[in-house]
């Protein structure tokens, strides 16, 4: 199957975080566009989760840890772990989950 993300139409998941999301048997993949102010609340999952951070500055905290991440950071979050976001400025992020997230499906 090939796909191109200009033809996938983006889901507003939370307010502020704007999703093209692809789905597999083991594994979604997310590209967010994210107005500067967005905030993902502290949670955790069961899915590992991989973000890349694409443009902009993204506020993120792991289990209490909290740093600026800047273009071409990337944060590994190990399932279970609480987590949470800010957007500093707008900022386009991509999220890589195992297994997929049947919730964002």
């Amino acid at each position: 199957m090939n796909l191109n993300l200009a033809d996938i139409k983006p889901v507003e998941i939370m307010p502020g975080f704007h999703g093209k999301l692809i789905h597999t048997d083991q594994i979604s993949m997310a590209f967010w566009e994210v107005k500067k102010g967005a905030e993902v609340t502290s949670h955790s999952h069961m899915n590992e989760q991989i973000m890349h951070v694409m443009e902009g500055e993204f506020q993120f905290t792991l289990e209490g840890d909290t740093k600026v991440c800047h273009p071409g950071d990337i944060v590994i979050i190990p399932p279970n772990k609480l987590h949470s976001g800010k957007a500093l400025t707008d900022c386009k992020l991509m999220d890589i989950f195992c297994p997929t997230r049947e919730e964002y499906r």
